[in-house]
């Protein structure tokens, strides 16, 4: 049964998600906005999946949200190329293991964690986009 707290979780989730995603897609980064939202969509699903089945007794909680850093650990991995040029796509691979945690805060009802996690991560990507590099650095 979907409840009004659900529906709110699902929601922000969304929101989150397509925050962090509109930088990855001005950005011209393999994973945008769609991608971003559907892994933080999935993330609080599967963590308001978790805590219902926990709240029946089964113990599941720990299992499902272990599930998902993995899960999204290798689509992260999938994002990272290494070429002749150095190593690309490591931000990305980092936005999107990011977008999980924060999927999986508002899934739990942690609001306040998730929407200060989504601006700090914002922040960071947009205030640090331009930082000198030095010689040798890994091209993120």
């Amino acid at each position: 049964m979907l409840t009004g707290q659900m529906l709110l979780r699902i929601l922000l989730a969304v929101g989150l998600g397509a925050a962090i995603g509109l930088e990855r897609q001005l950005s011209g980064k393999a994973a945008g906005i769609r991608t971003n939202v559907l892994i933080c969509l999935g993330a609080a699903v599967l963590t308001i999946i978790s805590q219902e089945l926990g709240h029946r007794g089964g113990e599941s909680l720990g299992r499902i949200a272990a599930q998902i850093v993995s899960g999204v650990g290798f689509i992260g991995a999938g994002v990272i190329i290494r070429d002749r040029g150095g190593i690309h796509g490591l931000t990305t691979a980092a936005t999107i293991w990011l977008v999980a945690s924060v999927g999986m805060a508002t899934g739990a009802g942690y609001y306040a964690l998730a929407v200060a996690t989504t601006i700090l991560a914002v922040l960071v990507l947009l205030g640090l986009h331009h930082w000198p590099r030095r010689p040798g650095d890994v091209e993120m």
